[in-house]
């Protein structure tokens, strides 16, 4: 089945009738599931910088779809500078850029170490519940599915500088509930567990609500950057982050070239 190849990044191919059958029923667009599976390769190493991909056809017969769908990925990573394509050569992977709008995905923990402060945590909750209509859809899974959730808060030098507030696929890191946060980050630990594919980012300032403003030690009405980050890993939503800063203490770089 085609979710069974994007899961595994190619290692059996999918016979045709069996992919169509399964996405018949899948909310996921088509191209979005090769889409994914690109990107899982490049993201597990796979493919490197510079490495040439398999060709559309190759693709097309792989997963058993017609080839504006495979080119219609293709087409949308080469936009995305994912890819890079060579005249009578064929598709490649292409260095990797970032722009301004752009955050590179990084623990909290070493940017603190990076600055000379000691990090530390403190974890606030850490459960598993069933997720309501509306964090279901953005999962994409039905109502009602298990997702862990936890609350953590990241010191740096003493000084409370983000509350991290985060829902998790068990498909995706089945072992989140066990680890010691106060030893590794979720970032961290998900890296290693749920390699990434793909990531979705908003920044915006907001008044903090009153557990969020405790947990900060502001008051209510000194705004927060949030940072709210979907990262996706084998075809799946994999985590769901919202991120909250306050703004006095806190500020987000980047670069690109």
């Amino acid at each position: 089945m085609l979710e069974s190849c994007l899961a595994r990044a190619g290692t059996r191919r999918c016979h045709g009738d069996q992919a169509l059958e399964q996405l018949a029923t899948d909310n996921t667009p088509i191209f979005q599931r090769i889409k994914d599976y690109l990107l899982a390769q490049i993201a597990a190493g796979l493919w490197k910088e510079g490495d040439v991909i398999p060709s559309e056809q190759a693709l097309v017969k792989q997963f058993g779809v017609s080839r504006m769908t495979v080119n219609r990925a293709v087409r949308e990573l080469t936009a995305e500078q994912v890819l890079t394509r060579r005249q009578g050569s064929g598709t490649f992977v292409a260095a990797q850029k970032f722009q301004a709008t752009l955050l590179e995905i990084r623990s909290i923990a070493d940017e603190v170490r990076a600055r000379g402060h000691a990090h530390r945590s403190s974890l606030q909750l850490l459960e598993q519940t069933k997720a309501g209509e509306l964090l279901a859809k953005q999962f994409e899974l039905p109502s009602g599915t298990i997702l862990f959730h936890s609350v953590i808060v990241h010191f740096e030098s003493g000084v409370p500088i983000q509350v991290e507030d985060r829902w998790v696929n068990p498909a995706c890191a089945p072992d989140y509930m066990s680890q010691d946060f106060a030893a590794i980050t979720p970032n961290e630990y998900l890296v290693a567990a749920a390699p990434l594919a793909g990531a979705v980012y908003s920044v915006e300032a907001l008044s903090p609500p009153r557990d969020i403003a405790e947990m900060l030690a502001i008051d209510t009405r000194q705004p927060c950057l949030v940072l709210k980050r979907q990262t996706r890993s084998a075809g799946q939503v994999a985590s769901i982050a919202t991120m909250w800063h306050p703004g006095h203490r806190y500020q987000f770089t980047g670069s690109f070239a």
